[in-house]
């Protein structure tokens, strides 16, 4: 556990530091001047900080994953058990079908939870790692409809699509926070200057503290959005899963996924994402990044 929170802690140091040298060093950091907002400098500034962590985590996304789930990476040119074989086998035989020109690394993850993910920068670049508990408590044609679902995210290259929405989402949130404080503490300022000078562009405790507020406030209406865009992919990877495995192996791997909801591993919350069930009720499902099994399952039926 504290190694996990160790990595988590240093992963997040090192993007902090990694942007601030940056934004620094292209002098980004005073898009408050004078006679008002560089829009700029602002905007540059807001690319950088709001995109730059999402891909630094991109990159970082398969060395992360291994290390707070402890995914066990399978050799294909070592000795297998009979279980890895079969995963190797499977994973290996649907990215072939699915066209990809690299194949993926395959993983197992030790949990008792029933579920899989996808990450890696680049659909050339991927792991595919499944649960413990999947591979106990799931039948083979079940098995290949979850990994289908995980091989199609793979080939749609969910994870930079997934990247460049939330840096982009990120960043206007950044730019509309500091463009909305700015008009505020400003009209303030000027409000309470009874000469009627022209009001500096330096900001103040004013515009930094409202700041702080708005980027909590537009970076939760952001997560919506993100989250919307999310859940349309887990549709499509479950069409494309459908494509790749069959339509009956899709639907009857999310009926299991259904009946064993429980337990559900909480060891790497930023992972959920990746995983093909993650569950949230009532108003948390504004945020969820999945839509609820029942209604994918209802889709496939619809299809034909």
């Amino acid at each position: 556990m504290f190694k996990r929170v160790l990595l988590f802690l240093a992963t997040n140091i090192l993007i902090i530091i990694t942007i601030s040298i940056i934004t620094n060093l292209l002098g980004l950091h005073s898009y408050l001047t004078s006679q008002g907002i560089d829009y700029r400098s602002l905007a540059i500034f807001c690319a950088i900080w709001g995109t730059a962590g999402a891909f630094i985590s991109l990159f970082m996304s398969k060395f992360i994953a291994k290390k707070s789930m402890g995914v066990n990476v399978i050799d294909p040119n070592a000795t297998k058990t009979e279980e890895e074989q079969n995963i190797l086998e499977i994973v290996h035989g649907l990215a072939r079908k699915a066209g990809l020109k690299t194949l993926p690394e395959v993983g197992i993850y030790q949990s008792p939870e029933l579920n899989a993910f996808a990450t890696g920068p680049t659909k050339n670049n991927s792991l595919v790692a499944v649960s413990s508990g999947l591979l106990q408590r799931m039948n083979r044609e079940e098995i290949e409809g979850v990994l289908g679902h995980e091989i199609s995210h793979v080939t749609n290259g969910d994870m930079v699509t997934m990247t460049l929405i939330q840096g982009i989402v990120n960043a206007f949130a950044l730019f509309l926070s500091r463009l909305v404080a700015y008009v505020i503490s400003a009209g303030t300022t000027a409000n309470q200057n009874t000469d009627q000078q022209p009001v500096a562009g330096s900001g103040g405790p004013m515009f930094y503290m409202l700041t702080t507020v708005f980027d909590v406030l537009f970076t939760l209406f952001g997560s919506i959005l993100v989250a919307a865009f999310s859940r349309y992919r887990e549709y499509r990877a479950d069409r494309g899963g459908a494509n790749l495995s069959g339509r009956e192996r899709m639907i009857s791997a999310l009926q299991a996924l259904q009946r064993n909801m429980q337990p559900e591993d909480t060891r790497a919350p930023s992972l959920s994402t990746l995983k093909i069930s993650h569950k949230s009720i009532g108003f948390r499902a504004l945020f969820s990044s999945h839509p609820p099994l029942e209604l994918r399952i209802a889709r496939l039926q619809k299809t034909k």
